[in-house]
């Protein structure tokens, strides 16, 4: 043992690096969401509860968000809820089948076009 005393105030410094890979790390859709979630997340729910569903996508590099963003618009009528190009994540309302398909295209887009990798899609 040593007979160095204990330094009860040294602080400790932890350094944390994102190494992005070219994923998709979550690809999640809510069915028919309480609406008190709407509000939470910052959702009008006048408008989208009544389509019952939420997805919630994030991928990286965060830059691809905008890429799959327009894909999500452009295959079915999911309508933008949120994109952030800085954390990656995506947030889609519409009918379940709508966001599915929405997910669907994201993912077929950016494994085969992007060679990126693709989680599961999942639901609750």
């Amino acid at each position: 043992m040593s007979d160095e005393p204990i330094k009860l105030h040294d602080k400790m410094r932890i350094v944390q690096e994102l190494v992005p890979g070219r994923q998709i790390t979550l690809a999640h859709i809510v069915a028919n969401p309480d609406p008190i979630l709407y509000y939470k997340l910052g959702l009008d729910p006048q408008v989208e509860y009544s389509k019952a569903a939420i997805g919630v996508m994030t991928i990286t590099p965060a830059e691809t968000a905008v890429i799959i963003a327009d894909i999500a618009l452009k295959s079915s009528g999911a309508e933008l809820g949120f994109v952030d190009r800085f954390s990656g994540t995506l947030i889609l309302t519409g009918t379940v089948s709508e966001v599915e398909a929405s997910f669907q295209a994201i993912c077929t887009y950016v494994h085969d076009t992007l060679g990126y990798s693709v989680c599961p899609l999942t639901k609750t």
